[in-house]
């Protein structure tokens, strides 16, 4: 298996190391750098205390973790965050864009969301046509029916 290193700065020694679990999951979770009171319907960056330098031609996907709504009552307003390699500056931190549907405290090493990274997508043309030539599916929602 490939192996690549990210270069990471801390910015508060209040929050734990990142670590990668080989075998257990490919996500690394990340955690609050802040002290952070939501009321409903609040809105929020919060800060995750790092900044990275991926690998060259890479990028990392941020996305709440399964805990996230039911622990926190957090929707994180992206849903999908996207962090290039440009973005690798001592002052880039890393932050999540957050939406409080409950009344919530989030506290400083809170795991709130985790990341991967994957390579960027190749260049990518697209070829018109009048039939693709394969059976359809059945739309949305309909996997798993019976």
């Amino acid at each position: 298996m490939e192996k690549e290193t990210i270069r990471i700065k801390y910015h508060t020694k209040e929050i734990e190391k990142l670590t990668y679990i080989a075998g257990k999951s490919d996500w690394i979770d990340l955690r609050a750098a802040e002290h952070v009171i939501l009321k409903k319907g609040e809105s929020r960056l919060i800060s995750l205390g790092i900044s990275m330098q991926l690998p060259k031609g890479y990028e990392a996907v941020i996305v709440p973790r399964s805990s996230t709504f039911h622990s926190f009552g957090l929707i994180q307003t992206n849903h999908m965050g996207v962090v290039d390699e440009t973005y690798c500056g001592d002052g880039d931190i890393w932050k999540v864009p957050v939406l409080a549907v409950r009344d919530t405290e989030i506290h400083v090493n809170d795991r709130i969301c985790q990341f991967r990274i994957q390579k960027h997508q190749p260049q990518i043309t697209f070829e018109e046509t009048e039939a693709l030539g394969n059976e359809d599916r059945g739309g949305f929602g309909t996997t798993g029916r019976q």
